[in-house]
This record gives C-alpha cells, sequence and structure tokens, in this order.
C-alpha cells in the first residue's frame, strides 16, 4: 500500500490474454464497486473447469460465482485478472475475523486437503474464489468486464506453444514492426506470423514460420526449417535442421540434418517436444515427442521419451 494505490491489479501467473487493463480500468471507475474481475464466455463443456458466473446482464454486477461446479452454472468464466480498490484488504481481514471460533466448512480439493494433512495451515489463510468472490456476489460490490479477445489457461508446457501463436497472431493488429518478413534473398524465407529478435543471425536460406518466435543471439543456419516453436536464447540450429512444434532451451544446439518435432497436441503430456537447457542434439539425430532434460546430449534418436 505504500505511495496509497487508488486502484489495484491482480493477475494469475497461469493466464495468457490480451489483458485490456485500461478499459477494464475504465469500466471499473464506472461501476463504482470494491472490484472488477475479467469474464470470457465459452464452451458448456469447458465452462466447469473454471469458475463460474451468473452477472446482470444489464448492469454487469457479478451476482453469482462458484468454483469449478459438479453442474453447469453459466457459460461465463472467470479470468483471473481482476481490479480492487484498497477496500479488498478490509474484506479478507473481515474473513478472518469471522472465522474464528467456528467450524470451516468450504469445501477443499484433494489437493488442498494433502497440504492440509502434511504441513500447518495459518489461521488467516483466505481464498479469493470461495472466501471473497462468492460471498460479495450479489452485494454490488463486485463487477465483471467481458474480453471478446483470447484467453487460455497455461496447464501443460505445450500451452506456451498455442500462447505464443495468440500473442503473435495479436502483434500483426497492435504491434506489426515487431514481426518479421522476408523472401529469402537479403533475408530468410517468413511464412505466418514469425518473431525474430534484432540480435539473432539467420541464414538467408533458412525458412521459418508460420508460429516461431526466436529469442536473442540464436544462430540459425543454411536451410533450416522451423515451424510453430519456441527458440529461446543463445540456441544454434545448424544446416538444415528442422524444428516443429517444439520448445529449445537456452544454450541448446542442433545440429545439421537433426530434425526436433512433435504432433502438436497442445495437451497431451508428450504433445510437444521441449529440449531443456544446453541440450546438444548431434548431427542426423531425430527427437520426436520428447522432453530432454537439460545438459544432456543426444547422439541416437529417440521418440517419445523423457530423458533425465
Amino acid at each position: 500500500m505504500e505511495d496509497s494505490p487508488s486502484h489495484i491489479f491482480l493477475l494469475n501467473c497461469d493466464v495468457c490474454c490480451s489483458f485490456p487493463l485500461a478499459s477494464m480500468l475504465e469500466a471499473h471507475i464506472k461501476y463504482g464497486g470494491m472490484g472488477t474481475m475479467l469474464v470470457i464466455k465459452v464452451s458448456a463443456e469447458l465452462a466447469s473447469e473454471f469458475g463460474e458466473l451468473v452477472a446482470d446482464p444489464t448492469t454487469n454486477e457479478l451476482l453469482h460465482y462458484t468454483e469449478k461446479p459438479e453442474t453447469f452454472v453459466s457459460d461465463l468464466i472467470n479470468c483471473g485478472v481482476y481490479i480492487f480498490t484498497p477496500n479488498i484488504f478490509s474484506a479478507i481481514q473481515d474473513v478472518s475475523a469471522n472465522r474464528e471460533g467456528r467450524a470451516n466448512l468450504r469445501r477443499i480439493s484433494s489437493f488442498e486437503a494433502l497440504q492440509y494433512a502434511t504441513r500447518s495451515i495459518p489461521p488467516d489463510f483466505v481464498r479469493l474464489d470461495q472466501d471473497i468472490l462468492s460471498p460479495l456476489a450479489g452485494k454490488k460490490q463486485l463487477y465483471t468486464y467481458e474480453t471478446n479477445d483470447f484467453w487460455e489457461q497455461i496447464k501443460t508446457p505445450g500451452i506456451s506453444l498455442k500462447c505464443s501463436e495468440l500473442y503473435l497472431a495479436q502483434y500483426r493488429h497492435t504491434s506489426p514492426h515487431l514481426l518479421s518478413s522476408g523472401d529469402g534473398k537479403k533475408s530468410a524465407t517468413i511464412v505466418g506470423d514469425v518473431y525474430i529478435h534484432p540480435s539473432a543471425k539467420v541464414h538467408p536460406s533458412a525458412k521459418i514460420g508460420p508460429n516461431a518466435s526466436i529469442s536473442a543471439n540464436v544462430r540459425v543456419g543454411a536451410g533450416a526449417r522451423l515451424i510453430s516453436c519456441i527458440i529461446l536464447d543463445d540456441v544454434e540450429i545448424k544446416e538444415n535442421a528442422v524444428v516443429i512444434n517444439s520448445i529449445v532451451g537456452w544454450k541448446s544446439s542442433i545440429g545439421r540434418w537433426s530434425r526436433v518435432q512433435a504432433e502438436g497436441d497442445y495437451n497431451k503430456k508428450l504433445g510437444i517436444t521441449i529440449l531443456g537447457e544446453a541440450v546438444t542434439v548431434e548431427d542426423e539425430v531425430v527427437v520426436v515427442n520428447s522432453i530432454v532434460l537439460p545438459n544432456k546430449t543426444l547422439n541416437v534418436s529417440v521418440q517419445e521419451e523423457i530423458i533425465l
């Protein structure tokens, strides 16, 4: 609370969206409540995996909120992006005060039950969803702001590739200067949305994209082909190597004529290939649907394996 802020943004760390914070703040001030949450409409099948809510269609007031209900409540879900006035801290304090001297009958997940069993939970432990959002719904304290842009929850490492694709597509409309272009003459052939850091060195005969992000100090050799991938800092991709549906970790090296690829199912455990930091894939080695932990050298081909 240093410098006495008038509003506080709270963002879940596992979400990917356009974060319309400026327009959300404007709406929040107009509503005049204590808090405003970002919401989005999803299919009924997906809704039960998140916090479902009911909002007044005219005023956007939050009328009802329930976390991961067993039966369908609404196709509006909580995006995990909030703005609050400092009064949120008074609400948290009230929850802790009211809890003293009475049984706590909140529904908890099996994971939380395990946490309770293995360590002591502070008596002032408060959960935003069940202790704040649900009790304050329908009391003209909380409001919703619906986004029509993209939104994803990052549940698996593979979703990072999908999120990268979404952000690259957003850049096309909001920051086109960040995207690369090239026709294979003076610079590499670029297909679709591609980001290449200015310090990266990409051979003109390489072909990049769609949906590729190349980070600082990356070296891409002649004839290399990169599709739907995230290449992190200081990676070297040598001549005629292929990278598809993969994340390549810092300081890794992919040899000549090697292939690092996956089928691209973002939700499967081995749906994409991930190379940890400082992994070396030697020449003419194929890595398919695999995860390789840091500091490993692969001199033989692998498929659907986790290399420890």
